[in-house]
């Protein structure tokens, strides 16, 4: 469709967008480089916890991160392909894929079983050999080798590293509660993490990274640091331990501006199955967001959004392309700004808070926002701005981290 004559398209405001402010992001990982010896990894996988992979790769390197970690081959190809080069660990692969490619652009690899680490060697030579870390299980029963398996891991992989097929750089694990510090699980896994590192010893590998710690354990578990610490969801700002808070900045806020405003009489009802019903003589503006963006379907009528310095509930059911927000006598017109979570300093909802109307964690809402919304990278060289007025409203209850 061709625009009015005189119309500036370049210049309307977008109807949607995800605005990740890198400034957050490289303040986030200074915040988590301040609390420990140990290097940092960035962990960036799922596009940067959903905003966007290069970018923030690129924002925690600069803010003192020294490693990327990534789950599949592609994104760490992606990395390598915009020039990123970085030590990368990838940690999610079949045994019988090709990881030539992987071998070639210097990403480590990670095994956790016998299979897993003969599958790599078979795509590496002596003289383009493959660097791995081998991964045990402590305790979290995911991915790893269990114990009774971990002995016959190491051997096979030292039998190779003398082959000179590959090199192993790293052992580790993952933690599984250390979100909830005060849990005696966690001691347990790293009693269990020593034990591997002595199996390994005895067997003559030497790696030069142990790495056990998540977000919550570089927060939290300052004996979970070892030589690298793994920072996945505190990049992104979002606190990881429970009742605790460490200064993190939330990056990314969620925004969409009405197409619709109508006036309607009480008793009217509203979205799929008519489940609410007006009470009053009220307005309701149309917000052009719904599931297939990533808006969970099953927050309504708990989630609120912030228009016009309040919040307003959601009214009815989630759509796949849209929702309702009943502002009732709030001043409203199309073009008026709707956020559904931000870092919170105006009191607008958060990820957290929609992570406790959801029953999930902020990690799902985070990555589930789709492609169909465009993302603004603010750059961290830009002037931060003036610090808002405290958040007033208790944190939300959040399921805990999966």
């Amino acid at each position: 469709m061709t625009p009015p004559s005189g119309a500036d398209t370049a210049a309307s405001p977008a109807t949607t967008e995800a605005v990740v402010d890198l400034r957050a992001i490289a303040h986030n990982v200074a915040t988590i480089a301040a609390t420990t010896e140990a290097a940092v990894m960035a962990v960036v996988k799922a596009d940067g916890f959903g905003h966007g992979l290069v970018p923030i790769a690129r924002t925690a390197l600069d803010a003192g991160a020294t490693w990327l970690g990534v789950t599949s081959a592609a994104e760490a190809m992606t990395l390598r392909a915009a020039g990123v080069d970085a030590p990368i660990l990838t940690w999610l692969h079949r045994p019988d894929e090709d990881f030539r490619a992987l071998i070639d652009a210097g990403v480590d690899i990670s095994a956790a079983s016998v299979e897993h680490v003969r599958g790599i060697a078979a795509s590496a030579s002596a003289t383009r050999p493959a660097t791995v870390h081998l991964k045990v299980d402590t305790g979290m029963s995911r991915n790893g080798a269990v114990p009774g398996e971990w002995p016959h891991l190491v051997d096979a992989a030292y039998d190779l590293e003398r082959a000179g097929l590959l090199r192993v750089r790293g052992v580790w694990t993952h933690l599984a509660t250390a979100d909830e510090p005060e849990r005696p699980e966690t001691a347990r896994q790293l009693a269990a993490f020593d034990d591997a590192l002595k199996v390994a010893s005895a067997t003559g590998l030497a790696p030069a990274l142990r790495h056990v710690a998540n977000s919550a354990g570089a927060l939290a578990v300052p004996e979970s640091h070892f030589d690298l610490v793994r920072a996945g969801i505190a990049t992104y700002g979002i606190e990881p331990v429970v009742g605790r808070a460490y200064g993190l900045r939330p990056a990314m806020t969620l925004r969409a501006r009405a197409i619709l405003v109508k006036r309607v009489p009480p008793g009217t009802g509203v979205s799929y199955g008519l489940d609410y019903t007006t009470t009053r003589p009220t307005t309701l503006v149309l917000v052009p967001l719904g599931y297939a963006d990533g808006v969970p379907r099953n927050v309504a009528p708990a989630a609120e959004v912030w228009m016009r310095g309040r919040r307003h509930r959601i009214a009815g059911r989630v759509s796949m392309d849209q929702f309702v927000i009943d502002v009732g006598d709030t001043p409203a017109t199309i073009g008026d700004e709707i956020i559904l979570f931000g870092p919170g300093d105006r009191g607008e909802p958060t990820a957290r808070d929609w992570a406790g109307w959801s029953d999930t964690n902020a990690h799902e809402i985070l990555t589930r926002i789709g492609p169909r919304v465009p993302r603004r990278h603010i750059p961290a060289s830009q002037r931060p701005p003036q610090p808002g007025p405290p958040r007033q409203r208790p944190p939300t209850k959040e399921s805990p981290h999966v």
